[in-house]
């Protein structure tokens, strides 16, 4: 533990990348794994990722992103794009995948279900979305944790227009809308934030121990 600790000591919101070095594939791989795997509301999953490694097509989205150097000076862009809404059809289809992975199902597993298709799918489009969107902040925070202990550069960021993202990636056909993207590189000397101090509150004033 004390060596991710450190890993994430060493991590910060790059500024500036250096756009001659490139991700490693199996880096990149594993940083989405770590999406991949993370945890959601009922194991549902109501996200994607897309990686852009395309540079031309992070040349169409950087402006979209209030020209942030990140998008096109790192070598992968990570997209994370929620459900616009739950529906029968996916809900059917977290719960039939996890049947068969599992090899059978049983009585309170399909009472879950039930009750899941009697609520979700009759909610507000909106709400439902911003429920997914949150899922979607679980799978980030997962894979900057995992940037981190690969030593590669990761910068949250919600500085864009999503719907010009959107239609750049095609994604409102898949039913799908971004809500957060990841520019993924290594930092370069001249970022004005390296070697400076992380700032945190302290322990006392950020954790309340409820014995």
């Amino acid at each position: 533990m004390s060596d991710l600790l450190n890993k994430m000591q060493w991590r910060y919101a790059c500024k500036k990348m250096d756009p001659s070095k490139v991700v490693p594939q199996d880096k990149v791989d594993r940083i989405v794994e770590a999406a991949r795997l993370a945890p959601t509301s009922s194991g549902l999953q109501p996200f994607e990722v897309i990686v852009v490694s395309n540079a031309a097509v992070r040349a169409q989205i950087q402006p979209k992103a209030y020209n942030q150097a990140q998008v096109t000076d790192g070598s992968h862009l990570l997209v994370f794009a929620a459900w616009d809404n739950y529906t029968a059809e996916r809900i059917n289809h977290m719960f039939d995948l996890t049947n068969a992975e599992r090899g059978g199902t049983n009585e309170g597993w399909e009472n879950y279900r039930k009750m899941l298709l009697a609520n979700y799918p009759s909610r507000d489009a909106k709400v439902n979305f911003e429920h997914a969107a949150r899922q979607a902040y679980i799978g980030l925070g997962a894979s900057l944790i995992a940037a981190a202990f690969e030593e590669v550069d990761a910068t949250p960021m919600e500085g864009f227009e999503p719907a010009a993202v959107d239609e750049i990636l095609g994604l409102a056909a898949r039913g799908l809308r971004s809500v957060a993207i990841v520019p993924l590189g290594y930092r370069a000397e001249g970022d004005w934030l390296v070697g400076l101090k992380k700032v945190r509150r302290p322990r006392e004033q950020f954790v309340t121990e409820v014995k």
